[in-house]
């Protein structure tokens, strides 16, 4: 567990000497959720008025229902994959010694428009799949969408590269990601689940801190500098999710580079990442 947790942090480290080249790669998770927020604020609001999601609670959900969830999904999930592609295929012209900018990612992701739709189709599709089990199975039913949603999210997470980094179809591109994976990292996601524990690691720090911190400030009676204390607190924990997001996408483009031509560029320790390749015995 030790060695696993080491060998995390070493990946968190080597993807940060990246970030460190080029902050403004942290932008683009900051246009993700913008625009996530805004579909969100878009859809979600008719959709709660409605009574879309009780009915389809009470699986008593129609068929316009279930293309107005469709069409939120999609276009959530191609915001989403839209300026990921961006961070990708920036991160991948880094990697190849390069230097670039936000206008560099933006163009590789304009490029790829028509694939990341049809990408944005298919993890719509299988999100709305994943609601009907969730919403009309019960606990049982939660568990099941759960399980298969981790497996979805493990099998297209090199997705993105090959979309960025290839001329392949969306579905193509989903099949090349569970390939690659099923060969390389068999049962052992050291990337995933090592940035995942390291920064909850970050997470339970900040918040402990931020805890401290309104307490000291709730000891001096001041409303004002509780509410500045929270508002700092909340900035922290954006902050660090902001970085996540980025060193996400600097990994799995990484991560591609090497499972399809062996190097992963300067800023990566090959030996450390040829552990998350090691074939299952």
């Amino acid at each position: 567990m030790f060695a696993r947790f080491s060998r995390s942090w070493q990946l968190v480290k080597a993807s940060g000497a990246v970030l460190r080249q080029d902050k403004e790669l942290l932008l683009f998770p900051i246009f993700s959720g913008i625009a996530a927020l805004l579909v969100a604020l878009t859809f979600m609001v008719p959709l709660m008025f409605a009574g879309t999601f009780e009915a389809l609670a009470a699986g008593e959900g129609d068929a316009a229902s279930l293309v107005i969830l469709f069409l939120f999904y999609l276009v959530q999930y191609f915001v989403i994959f839209f300026f990921n592609s961006a961070l990708v295929g920036a991160a991948m012209i880094r990697l190849d010694g390069g230097d670039p900018t936000v206008a560099d990612g933006l163009r590789i992701a304009r490029s790829h428009f028509v694939q990341i739709l049809g990408y944005a189709a298919i993890a719509a599709t299988v999100g709305l799949i994943l609601r009907l089990i969730e919403e009309r199975a019960g606990f049982i039913g939660r568990w099941i969408a759960g399980l298969l949603g981790i497996a979805f999210t493990v099998a297209t997470f090199l997705a993105v590269p090959i979309l960025v980094s290839r001329n392949v179809g969306p579905w193509d591109a989903v099949k090349e990601s569970a390939t690659l994976l099923k060969k390389t990292w068999g049962e052992n996601v050291i990337g995933n689940v090592g940035i995942g524990l390291a920064f909850f690691l970050i997470y339970l720090g900040a918040l402990g801190v931020g805890m401290m911190l309104l307490f000291g400030a709730s000891q001096t009676g001041s409303g004002a500098l509780i509410v500045a204390v929270a508002i700092l607190v909340v900035l922290a924990v954006m902050g660090v999710a902001l970085v996540q997001a980025a060193l996400q996408g600097v990994y799995s483009a990484a991560l591609y580079r090497y499972a399809t031509e062996g190097n992963v560029g300067a800023n990566f320790d090959g030996a450390l990442l040829s552990d998350a390749f090691r074939p299952k015995r």
